[in-house]
């Protein structure tokens, strides 16, 4: 392991043991209400949203792993920009786009770059810069929400599945919530303690009640936060059509059940076809996409039995060339399903 992760993972430990205020442990057989799983929708939501943001300067760095820390000194085209500001991104996204020659931007070293959970690392050279690109883990593309705040400190409850005992936990920053929540493991259950309040995109702070209106507050807040410089922006239609995607996330009526469809492959077609393949065994379906009650939405039919689950209307939360987020109201007993298709 390279010296880099070892110094993330050493700092990942000592924020969770040391950034937060822990009160006494308690015995008890009952986990908390309002839980939070990891590899959960919503705890990806809250990741992305408390952690530092290092998609925004993606047109320096073309990696949402970390970001650089400004100020910062580029070259471009031969044109050198002191970049100062977020909004100094655009300065360097114009000369791209604008002058003749080649797109690479060039530091001037050393620079500092901050990963998502806050660490810092400082870069001497081009080289150092390739070697934390590569030390970086694949990149699913969903950025970061980071135009709405959560107002702390808020209090979480631990319930430990293995030892059946509770602790109580107040996060105070991003930092601390980002490596909490990326920190947590199958045994553990955390239950965030409402009421919470929260600040919108236009700077109203709103009261949060429950883990389904945070879930709503961080998805209608996504479109409000893409703002990135040259954001590439096909169509639904042009991504799904686009490669074979297998599913990597299912929950149905809280049960996670992605194990159900590993080996099935799924290629979608303009002609709104669909081909499933399983051990060299082919089926067909079809999609569809409609607008419904102002959603976007997609359905599916299968052929196979096996796939039966996956036949309804789901919403189109998010969506970018490697993967696809869906979502399922039930209307009959208000359950939520979650379908993530990811490419091959």
């Amino acid at each position: 392991m390279k010296t880099i992760q070892l110094l993330l993972i050493l700092a990942l430990s000592f924020a969770l043991t040391n950034c937060q205020n822990e009160e006494e442990e308690i015995i008890t057989d009952t986990p908390p209400t309002e839980s939070i799983v990891t590899g959960s929708p919503l705890a990806g939501l809250i990741s992305r949203n408390s952690q530092s943001p290092t998609a925004c300067d993606n047109v320096l760095d073309n990696t949402s792993c970390f970001r650089v820390v400004l100020p910062v000194t580029v070259t471009v085209n031969g044109n050198q920009v002191t970049v100062t500001t977020e909004d100094d991104y655009q300065t360097v996204q114009d000369l791209i786009d604008n002058t003749t020659g080649n797109d690479i931007v060039y530091f001037t070293y050393p620079i500092t770059i901050q990963y998502q959970n806050f660490t810092t690392e400082v870069i001497n050279d081009w080289n150092e810069l390739d070697d934390a690109i590569d030390d970086c883990d694949d990149d699913d593309g969903l950025d970061e929400i980071d135009c709405v705040f959560i107002n702390y400190p808020i209090v979480i409850n631990i319930y430990n599945t293995s030892t059946q005992t509770t602790n109580t936990v107040t996060i105070q920053n991003n930092t601390q919530l980002y490596n909490f929540i990326n920190g947590l493991n199958s045994g553990v259950i955390a239950a965030i303690v409402y009421p919470i309040s929260a600040t919108n995109s236009s700077g109203v702070n709103v009261v949060i009640n429950n883990n389904s209106e945070l879930e709503s507050f961080l998805e209608d807040s996504i479109d409000d936060c893409d703002d990135d410089v040259g954001t590439w922006n096909p169509s639904f239609t042009t991504v799904l059509t686009t490669g074979n995607w297998y599913v990597s996330y299912f929950e149905e009526d809280g049960d996670v059940e992605t194990s159900n469809y590993n080996g099935f492959n799924f290629t979608y077609f303009a002609n709104s076809n669909v081909e499933v393949i399983k051990n060299s065994v082919t089926t067909l379906g079809t999609w569809t996409t409609y607008i419904d009650g102002g959603y976007n939405k997609i359905e599916f039919t299968f052929v196979n039995p096996d796939l039966e689950s996956l036949q309804e209307d789901w919403i189109i939360l998010e969506y970018n060339q490697n993967i696809i987020r869906l979502k399922h109201v039930s209307g009959g007993n208000g359950g939520t399903d979650y379908l993530n298709f990811t490419k091959l």
